[in-house]
Parts: C-alpha cells; sequence; structure tokens
C-alpha cells in the first residue's frame, strides 16, 4: 500500500513553481497576483483564505485579500468582481464560498472574467474542460489528476466510481477521468445519494473518489483489493480527547480500506494540500496567458 502525499506533492509543485517565478523576476518580468475576496467573517473560510496568502508568500506572488462584511449586498460585491476584472494588475481572483444567502452565489460566480477565474468555476471554464479544450480545471480535481500522475497511478481501461456530484468536485472528476489522455481513459460511474445498492458499485471500482463529505462512509466491505482510494471528505468530528475539541476525518474508514488498497490519500495531508498548490499553478497559467 502507497500513501498519496499530497502535503509533500504539494511541496514540491510549490518549489517548481517558485523557481519560474524567481526566474521572472530574473528577468524583470512582472510576477503573478493572485486577490482573493471573502464575505462575512467565517473562521474556516478565513482559515483557508490565510493559507493562500502564506502560500503566494512562499513562491513569490503578489497577493491581495479582500475582506467585505457579510452585511455586503449583492450589487456591492458585483461592483467589486468588476474592479477585479479590471485591474490589469490582478493576474487571478477567487470569491472564497460559501457567500451570505442574500448573495445569489451563482451569479457572482458568472460575473468573473474567465480569464481570470483560477477558481475555474466559470461555465465557460467549465465547459471548455467539458470539452477537452486548455483551461482552468477547478483546483481539488486538477489536484487529485496531479497526485495519480506523479505516483504513476495507471488509470487507462480501470473503472472509477465516483461518490457525489458537486460542480467543484465530484461533476468534473467524472469527465476529468474519462477524457483521453492520462490520467483518464477510465470508464466513470458518478454515484450520488439517490444511487441504488452503492457498495455493490463500489466493489466492482478500481478507483474511488469519494467527495460525499460524511466521514468514514467507505468501508472496508466496500472496496477490493488494491483499489486506488482518493478521499476528498474533510469533516470536523466532535471529539473530547482532541487537543481542539475535534478530529479530521475524511469520507474513507483509513484504518480499515488501507489494509486493502493499492493507493490511498491520507485526511488530512492528501487531497487537502493540493487543492492550493493548483490553484497557484492556475494563477501562474493566468500570468503567463495574458503575457501572451
Amino acid at each position: 500500500m502507497t500513501i498519496l502525499d499530497g502535503k509533500k506533492v504539494s511541496n514540491d509543485i510549490k518549489n517548481e513553481i517558485k523557481a519560474e517565478v524567481d526566474a521572472m523576476k530574473a528577468n524583470g518580468e512582472k510576477v503573478p497576483h493572485l486577490a482573493a475576496v471573502i464575505v462575512g467573517d467565517d473562521g474556516a473560510s478565513l482559515t483557508y483564505v490565510n493559507s493562500k496568502v502564506k502560500s503566494c508568500e512562499r513562491v513569490g506572488f503578489e497577493s491581495t485579500m479582500i475582506r467585505l462584511p457579510h452585511t455586503t449586498s449583492e450589487l456591492e460585491l458585483l461592483k467589486k468582481i468588476k474592479e477585479l476584472n479590471n485591474n490589469d494588475d490582478i493576474d487571478g481572483f477567487i470569491i472564497q464560498l460559501p457567500l451570505p444567502p442574500q448573495i445569489d452565489t451563482q451569479k457572482v460566480l458568472m460575473a468573473v472574467d474567465p480569464s481570470k477565474d483560477v477558481d475555474g468555476f466559470h461555465p465557460e471554464n467549465f465547459g471548455r474542460m467539458a470539452l477537452d479544450m486548455s483551461t482552468f480545471i477547478p483546483a481539488t480535481p486538477f489536484g487529485i489528476l496531479e497526485l495519480l500522475e506523479r505516483y504513476n497511478v495507471d488509470t487507462k481501461g480501470k473503472h472509477t466510481v465516483v461518490i457525489g456530484r458537486s460542480h467543484i468536485v465530484g461533476r468534473p472528476m467524472s469527465i476529468l477521468m474519462s477524457r483521453k489522455g492520462w490520467p483518464g481513459n477510465s470508464t466513470v460511474t458518478l454515484t450520488h445519494s439517490s444511487t441504488k445498492n452503492i457498495a455493490q458499485i463500489t466493489t466492482q471500482a478500481d478507483i474511488i473518489i469519494s467527495a460525499l463529505g460524511v466521514p468514514d462512509f467507505v468501508k472496508a466491505e466496500m472496496v477490493r483489493d488494491d483499489a486506488v482510494i482518493i478521499d476528498v471528505g474533510i469533516t470536523r468530528v466532535p471529539d473530547e480527547n482532541a487537543k481542539r475539541g475535534y478530529v479530521l476525518k475524511g469520507d474513507v474508514d483509513f484504518e480499515n480500506v488501507s489494509k486493502k488498497a493499492s493507493f490511498i490519500t491520507p485526511v488530512p495531508g492528501g487531497v487537502g494540500p493540493m487543492t492550493i498548490a493548483m490553484l497557484l499553478k492556475n494563477t501562474l497559467l493566468a500570468r503567463e496567458q495574458r503575457r501572451e
């Protein structure tokens, strides 16, 4: 059994990006600039955005964090997005989700200039991805592809079962794993909350990608020997004995499933660190495209 170490791979990617940015600086070129917009004071979102800012510093990017109060109206947020779209200094930006209830998330994501949409959420970028055209791939699916590639996991002709159909992970993963090329060329089954006999389907899978958000959902009896397990889920589970009062759990019963798997991602330290690394990679790509 091999651990797919997202922490190590994400560090490798950040080092590669830093080398590229150092070369840009040496040539007197403008370095990539990533902006993040956060509305409200959700603790998890703030932590996540702060870690993005720190990662930008590490690789030599410029970064801007724009904090807006939770009372911000949809109109005010759309105005801020327009400013960022028109700001030539900003190469890419993200709108941290979730947004407060008074704001239509879809309307906001549609307003982002696709050439600056480094999260890969705009319908134009999603459509380009579905058509196998060059585009920004959403950071988490992009990170999963990178893990599979760097650990040389064979996906051709394999049966991949994706659990969860979100637009952020499940749906794009089902498209990417079935595309021509590598990682890809697998036969994909997309399962979700209405799928019947899900265990029957997962026991036939060579690769399982679970993005459900239900702790320990994937049990050992649901997995065949030597399956590849990608656990995207990360949930805080209360635990009195833990220092913080909670532990982080994935969708997969790691202790028992890892005994059967050929490759498996841990939680934390698997897919999570890859998401920020690939966001940086998308921002570098945005900078290169704007330079052209």
